[in-house]
């Protein structure tokens, strides 16, 4: 759980502005992709953009199949031509490179893509459950950074919910393969059966313990697992009967491979087309198959031009996941109806940021009045008993709420009832002149801090 994300939103805070901008393995092949990563440091790259001007919010997910930026900001248009822009010098593609593949959501499309993303309804591979963990790990370092605030730690929030709810209510994890099988069912496409076949992970993080569990399943014989920290090497290859080595001891390895998939977090190559002309030889150019989950790509893509060696990376994977296609779907198509009916809860919320401020400072305004009048009125009379003075107070207090109620409950439906809310609250303003009020009250918070010597 994360009880660090619960920030109460500030009193008077009107309704952001949600922006999501990103490419994923729909719109940009992964050498567009892996440029995006601004490399790989997600703490780093979380600091550099909630130092870009008028960015008030800012979450960032770096993942296999897509890089996305997701923020709150009051400054619309100006915001998303920072963050373009930001992204664009950051990666040094030429505009037209960035613009071909990236996509734009703005509130409520915004709010949708996000809720599919943590559901899985938007992944290579509908019902895939590694994503939820992605966004997670990521939202963590997004608070340690204190890169997100209210708004987007109740959208987030939200999207693990849902996500919960998807999985919970349909049966579409039931169905579904992750990228890791695909892997795998790709690796016995090339092979016919993986039986006394022998199989490296380069890498032991999560996509590699997914891709080793599914190895084992269609009777891997051996299992060799190479990883920058030998003491995680060690410890993955303890629970699947693997035999650990150091990333420098991976040459002697690939001669013995047959199967090679590789899904580190390193910020360039790991495995080069030297490296396995190289080993070619003492193998006696027998197959070497190998699968790049990584992005960026640990493996040259020049590798696939030796003889009796294939390579194939993220994108190579979308002809595998057609497996349970149908049931799939079915269940994808429940779980939109579940996002669609999460999303206006959400918008409601965000309406409420607007709607909230409004409603306390007409009952705040009122409520001065009446205690004014109510003041002036007592020095009057002046023979009333403690008692009767109750009741008068009482009495205006009960006439005030009860000519407000209507008002109030008008305000609180106005969207419901088919009214624009902007405009409504504009009027409600006006009329009751809110405005003044909500000058003075900065005035006064301005005049409190000067005085504090805050």
């Amino acid at each position: 759980m994360f009880c660090l994300g619960f920030t109460p939103i500030p009193h008077g805070m009107n309704r952001p502005q949600i922006l999501l901008i990103g490419v994923n393995h729909k719109t940009a092949p992964v050498e567009i992709r892996e440029r995006l990563t601004l490399g790989g440091d997600l703490k780093q790259s979380l600091t550099l953009l909630k130092s870009l001007p008028e960015i008030e919010e800012v979450f960032f997910l770096s993942t296999c199949n897509r890089v996305e930026i997701l923020t709150a900001t009051k400054a619309g248009g100006s915001a998303l031509e920072n963050l373009i822009d930001f992204w664009r010098q950051q990666s040094g593609l030429a505009s037209s490179d960035l613009e071909k593949g990236l996509y734009v959501h703005k509130d409520s499309e915004a709010i949708i893509h996000l809720f599919r993303v943590a559901s899985s309804l938007d992944s290579m591979v509908v019902g895939e459950p590694q994503i939820l963990g992605q966004l997670k790990d990521a939202y963590r370092a997004a608070i340690e950074v204190n890169a997100t605030g209210p708004v987007l730690n109740r959208l987030l929030h939200k999207a693990f919910s849902v996500a919960k709810r998807v999985r919970t209510e349909t049966a579409i994890a039931s169905h579904a393969v992750s990228i890791s099988y695909a892997a795998v069912e790709l690796a016995r496409k090339i092979f016919g059966e993986l039986n006394g076949k022998t199989a490296m992970l380069v890498g032991a993080g999560e996509m590699a313990e997914l891709a080793a569990q599914h190895l084992k399943t269609h009777g891997i014989k051996r299992l060799i697992v190479a990883n920058r920290t030998l003491e995680r090497a060690v410890q993955l290859s303890k629970e699947l009967d693997g035999e650990p080595i150091a990333l420098d001891e991976m040459d002697e390895a690939l001669v013995e491979a047959d199967i090679v998939i590789s899904s580190t977090g390193a910020p360039g190559t790991v495995i080069s087309a030297s490296k396995i002309k190289k080993i070619m030889r003492p193998r006696r150019h027998r197959l070497l198959f190998l699968i790049d989950i990584a992005v960026p790509r640990d493996i040259e893509p020049e590798v696939n031009e030796i003889d009796n060696v294939y390579l194939y990376d993220i994108d190579d994977l979308k002809g595998v996941v057609e497996l349970n296609k149908t049931q799939r779907e079915k269940e994808a198509r429940k779980a939109e109806r579940i996002v669609e009916e999460e999303v206006i809860k959400f918008e409601n919320w965000l309406e409420s940021l607007e709607i909230v401020p409004v409603i306390q400072m007409l009952q705040q305004k009122v409520e001065n009045l009446r205690k004014k009048e109510l003041e002036k009125s007592m020095k009057a009379l002046k023979d009333l008993t403690p008692k009767q003075q109750k009741a008068l107070d009482v009495l205006t207090r009960s006439i005030v709420q009860k000519i407000l109620h209507d008002p109030i409950i008008t305000i609180k439906n106005g969207t419901k009832n088919g009214c624009d809310n902007k405009m409504l609250l504009e009027s409600v303003c006006r009329l009751f002149n809110l405005d003044a009020m909500r000058e003075e009250q900065k005035s006064t918070s301005k005049d409190n801090r000067i005085s504090s010597g805050k």
